[in-house]
């Protein structure tokens, strides 16, 4: 497994896929940031086929899968992990980058678009937390309420308050096996198998959100003109939708797709659509609408 060594030496880890189909163009790699946060990457798979268009980087979060913890607090939060991305576009050897997050790790592609965004190529959220971003009213409440006759929801309303209230990551995951299906647009077998998949580091976890500051990210946005990709899940109880799609409108190159019958994991539960609306921009012409 490659590695390099980030801006303080910590030594990161990121999987390469390539592309699995016989002529596929060459480009420059996709970044991509896994969430949780501080969740094993292996459960964004391949992106529901992404290979077929380009070569995947994607990097293990410090303390998560192979890349080794921070020595220091301050530079596993959130804000701060934006510096490994950019010293991962140094190593790459690349003047610019395209990177797509998904979930938490939108978080820390926002920061890098904010800090670097004369190094990026193309930013894509993949169902983007956005109320920390927006001032559209959250209507996640309504798609919750939508569930109320599945046979899982009563043990989700009963775990959610200790879940805002949770103190430490671990004991959030203790919580979360009742609480995923609201992430989903329908609890299938499928769900619960993808689910499983992908370990949660709780150690990192803590760190993610610790001393985190978003100050000057709102701003530093407006100074990202590169093409800007938000996907949202029709049926995502984590994030609501009309927050998610609003993230768009924070860029003078923006644009939003919604997903129907899709919560916070659209490649899992439509991957024919996801593919459909990705497949657009990463084929368009590099550095174009």
């Amino acid at each position: 497994m490659p590695s390099f060594a980030s801006h303080d030496e910590t030594v990161l880890h990121y999987d390469v896929l390539t592309p699995d189909a016989a002529g596929a163009p060459e480009r420059p790699p996709l970044v991509v940031l896994a969430g949780g946060p501080a969740r094993h990457p292996e459960y964004l798979g391949d992106l529901a086929g992404l290979t077929r268009l380009r070569t995947l980087v994607v990097l293990h979060q410090r303390g998560v899968g192979a890349s080794s913890p921070s020595p220091t607090a301050p530079a596993a939060s959130w804000p701060a992990l934006a510096d490994d991305v950019e010293a991962l576009r140094r190593h790459l050897g690349l003047a610019e980058i395209e990177l797509l997050g998904h979930s938490a790790g939108t978080r820390v592609a926002l920061a890098y678009a904010a800090r670097h965004p004369h190094r990026l190529a193309s930013l894509c959220l993949l169902t983007p937390p956005a109320q920390w971003l927006v001032t559209v009213p959250d209507d996640s409440s309504h798609i919750i309420t939508g569930h109320r006759a599945e046979p899982w929801y009563a043990d989700y309303v009963a775990h959610r308050i200790a879940a805002t209230a949770a103190k430490t990551a671990s004991y959030l995951n203790h919580l979360f096996p009742y609480l995923a299906p609201i992430g989903w647009s329908r609890w299938t077998a499928q769900a619960r198998e993808h689910e499983a998949t992908g370990a949660w580091h709780p150690a990192a976890q803590d760190l993610f959100f610790a001393g985190a500051d978003p100050a000057g990210i709102l701003i530093g946005l407006a100074q990202v003109h590169c093409p800007v990709l938000v996907v949202a899940g029709a049926d995502d109880g984590l994030t609501g939708l009309a927050p998610v799609l609003a993230v768009a409108d924070l860029f003078t190159n923006g644009r939003a797709v919604t997903i129907a019958g899709a919560g916070h994991y659209p490649w899992v539960e439509q991957p024919q659509a996801f593919t459909a609306a990705l497949a657009g921009f990463y084929r368009r012409p590099a550095n174009t609408a």
